[in-house]
């Protein structure tokens, strides 16, 4: 689908002023970030398709890029990932929440197109800036550093949703019980999702 712009994007870019991207923003995008979203809502600034790419962005322009719950729409991941690295200023971040495998809601949307878990994105990663257990990263040349990530537990049952976040800080006081976690427990204390931070690591530029 050919993008549609409701702001004037061309001047945004020339303020060298900080550019903040909200995909998937829907009507609830937060103030000053510019939304996308393939849905014509209001606070919608551009409205597109991200399985597309980002065509109307320079190289290294973008400083943050934020997004909750779309990753696991994505309809192929190594393309999107190429093109957030590809937009973002080399250090620049992009902020991001997806919902864990074992998060039992996951199956009912069926929009979904791919699981997540905690070595999903460590395929994009070197492997020395991999978890214990290392994950091949010989499928593409995209490359990130994963500056955080962290399980997020939660229930819509109150008593339940109260232990399950003492859980959820146990379990983020290091990636060993992260990685303990979901290779031994993810099924009988079930994680609702990921909040996961990365920078591009840009060819050519020491980071």
């Amino acid at each position: 689908m050919p993008p549609k712009f409701k702001i004037d994007l061309s001047e945004r870019l020339l303020r060298k002023e900080k550019l903040v991207l909200e995909l998937g923003s829907g009507p609830a995008k937060q103030e000053g970030r510019i939304g996308i979203d393939r849905l014509d809502l209001p606070g919608v600034d551009i409205v597109a398709d991200v399985n597309e790419g980002f065509p109307y962005l320079p190289d290294n322009s973008v400083d943050e890029i934020h997004s909750k719950s779309l990753f696991e729409h994505v309809e192929n991941l190594e393309f999107f990932m190429r093109e957030i690295v590809r937009v973002l200023k080399p250090g620049g971040k992009n902020y991001l929440f997806v919902p864990h495998f074992s998060n039992p809601y996951y199956y009912s949307d069926y929009t979904h197109t791919r699981f997540m878990g905690l070595y999903t994105f460590y395929y994009f990663a070197e492997e020395k800036n991999q978890l214990k257990r290392k994950v091949p990263n010989f499928y593409t040349d995209v490359r990130i550093r994963i500056l955080s990530q962290r399980l997020i537990f939660q229930s819509t049952f109150h008593g339940v949703n109260f232990l399950k976040k003492l859980f959820e800080k146990f379990i983020n006081l290091n990636t060993w019980l992260q990685e303990f976690y979901e290779e031994n427990l993810c099924y009988f204390i079930p994680c609702y999702g990921m909040e996961i931070v990365f920078t591009p690591q840009k060819k050519g530029v020491f980071q």
